[in-house]
């Protein structure tokens, strides 16, 4: 893929860029933010969700703060390559809950050039890397981690602790099921 500058075809240079974080530490936000900016400067851009993240919407990505914009919910990472065409910017949310093709596939989109925007969990409700995630942070050129506030001190928040009880590793929820909280007070709250 070429970018015309000046009469120039110049290859355009794909990239990863990871957003993670705690629950309630604003990802999504920050990923919509990014889209939009995107299309503003008049790219062509996509955006993916897994199709078990039906939380708040079937097709479109949503904040927690209620801002939106549309998407298509795949079944596995291993599709997103395949749905694009003509594209200069990849959004993918959740992507904690893909299968590691979504490094696969990330890698694919990112030498065709692609701009790759990726969001998710960084650590389950356990504190472990989360799902895909630690192998799409070493391969990204830019990571940024957002942090939420701790819901029991008032301090950066890493960590979403359930609040529930419930073993399965993806339990879909809200304040109902997860509060963020920092270091402390999740050893604290894990330990009851």
């Amino acid at each position: 893929m070429f970018l015309e500058i000046t009469g120039k075809n110049i290859p355009r240079k794909g990239s990863i860029e990871v957003i993670c974080g705690s629950m309630f530490s604003g990802k999504t936000e920050e990923l919509i933010r990014r889209l939009k900016r995107a299309k503003i400067a008049n790219l062509k851009v996509e955006i993916f969700k897994p199709k078990i993240d039906v939380r708040y919407s079937i097709e479109d990505v949503v904040s927690h703060d209620d801002t939106s914009i549309h998407s298509t919910p795949v079944e596995s990472a291993a599709n997103i390559p395949l749905m694009v065409s003509d594209v200069d910017v990849v959004g993918i949310d959740e992507a904690q809950f893909f299968d590691n093709s979504l490094v696969d596939a990330c890698n694919t989109l990112a030498n065709a050039g692609i701009r790759v925007i990726v969001a998710g969990l960084d650590m389950d409700f356990l504190g472990n890397p989360f799902g895909p995630m630690p192998q799409v942070l070493s391969i990204a050129e830019y990571v940024t981690k957002v942090h939420a506030i701790c819901m029991k001190c008032g301090n950066l928040a890493q960590y979403s602790y359930r609040k529930v009880k419930n073993d399965k590793l993806v339990l879909l929820g809200e304040t109902h099921e997860y509060e963020p909280l920092c270091r402390n007070c999740y050893n604290i709250a894990s330990k009851k």
